[in-house]
């Protein structure tokens, strides 16, 4: 990847916003010298999340499952956000951080909270739900071990410790 300026440095597990060639979340079109570029929609979005001159954690993670659920529907919504996930991961050589259990049960997590008592907005949503922003929540359901596995980062993996109530409504 060829890219005019340095991306900002990384703490360990949390991908920063992206910083393209051209600007914070350039969307480029056919042909463009730099592939790596950000889809249009996932490129708004970002602009929407990430302060200027700010980190994609945690907090961005969910609010971007919240946008997804929100404009794409709870069907929907878990596999935008991976597909998000992953061009992210990519687009800062990282693809190895990407794991699609975690995307996928925190995007059913934030569905389900927004199903429950829906909200006018991401920050009345987040002050009604603490707990979403805690990253370590999934470890109620799963173990390192299993979250860690192969068939987590590429598929899904059923929780090890105790089960999504709406997962185990639907067996």
């Amino acid at each position: 990847m060829t890219h005019d300026g340095p991306r900002p440095a990384q703490s360990p597990g949390e991908p920063h916003a992206p910083q393209g060639p051209h600007g914070p979340h350039a969307v480029h079109g056919p042909g463009d010298p730099y592939p790596d570029a950000l889809p249009e929609e996932l490129a708004g979005l970002l602009a929407e999340i990430v302060p200027p001159g700010g980190a994609f954690r945690h907090r961005e993670h969910i609010h971007l499952a919240y946008l997804a659920v929100q404009r794409h529907g709870a069907d929907r919504a878990a596999d935008k956000v991976s597909g998000w996930i992953r061009h992210l991961a990519a687009y800062q050589c990282a693809p190895q951080k990407f794991n699609a259990t975690v995307t996928r049960a925190w995007t059913e997590i934030v569905a389900q909270h927004m199903a429950a008592a829906p909200g006018a907005d991401f920050a009345d949503f987040a002050d009604r739900h603490p707990a979403l922003l805690d990253k370590r929540l999934l470890v109620r359901h799963y173990t390192a071990r299993t979250l860690a596995s192969p068939a987590a980062r590429t598929g899904w993996a059923e929780p090890d410790l105790a089960p999504f109530p709406w997962r185990a409504a639907r067996r």
